[in-house]
């Protein structure tokens, strides 16, 4: 019955040449290329963006909080700001948590 089942014979690894490696390490560093240009790249200049808007914030600036809270700046400090989001009630909130500025005139209600 060893007629059906073949011989499993040890062969040896055929020597690797420098070409087969670099082509084994192309598809990593294209997708590395491809993961900074479509991921890293767009993220960082976002967050660049929105540090130089919260670094603009001025005094009288109406803005949108990432909470949705819409207000007007009445305090700034290095961290926080203070913000009035109807007339008499001001908020303390992150400088950091400002998601938009808005143009003026846009709370009419303040």
């Amino acid at each position: 019955m060893s007629f059906f089942l073949s011989d499993a014979l040890a062969q040896t690894a055929p020597a690797a040449d420098t070409g087969s490696t670099l082509m084994a390490l192309l598809p990593l560093v294209l997708f590395a290329v491809v993961f900074y240009f479509l991921l890293i790249r767009p993220q960082a200049k976002r967050q660049k963006e929105h540090q130089q808007m919260v670094d603009s914030l001025t005094k009288g600036d109406e803005i949108v909080t990432v909470g949705g809270i819409a207000g007007r700046v009445m305090e700034l400090g290095d961290n926080f700001a203070l913000v009035e989001i109807a007339d008499g009630v001001q908020v303390k909130i992150r400088r950091s948590t400002v998601e938009s500025v808005l143009p003026k005139g846009s709370l009419k209600d303040l």
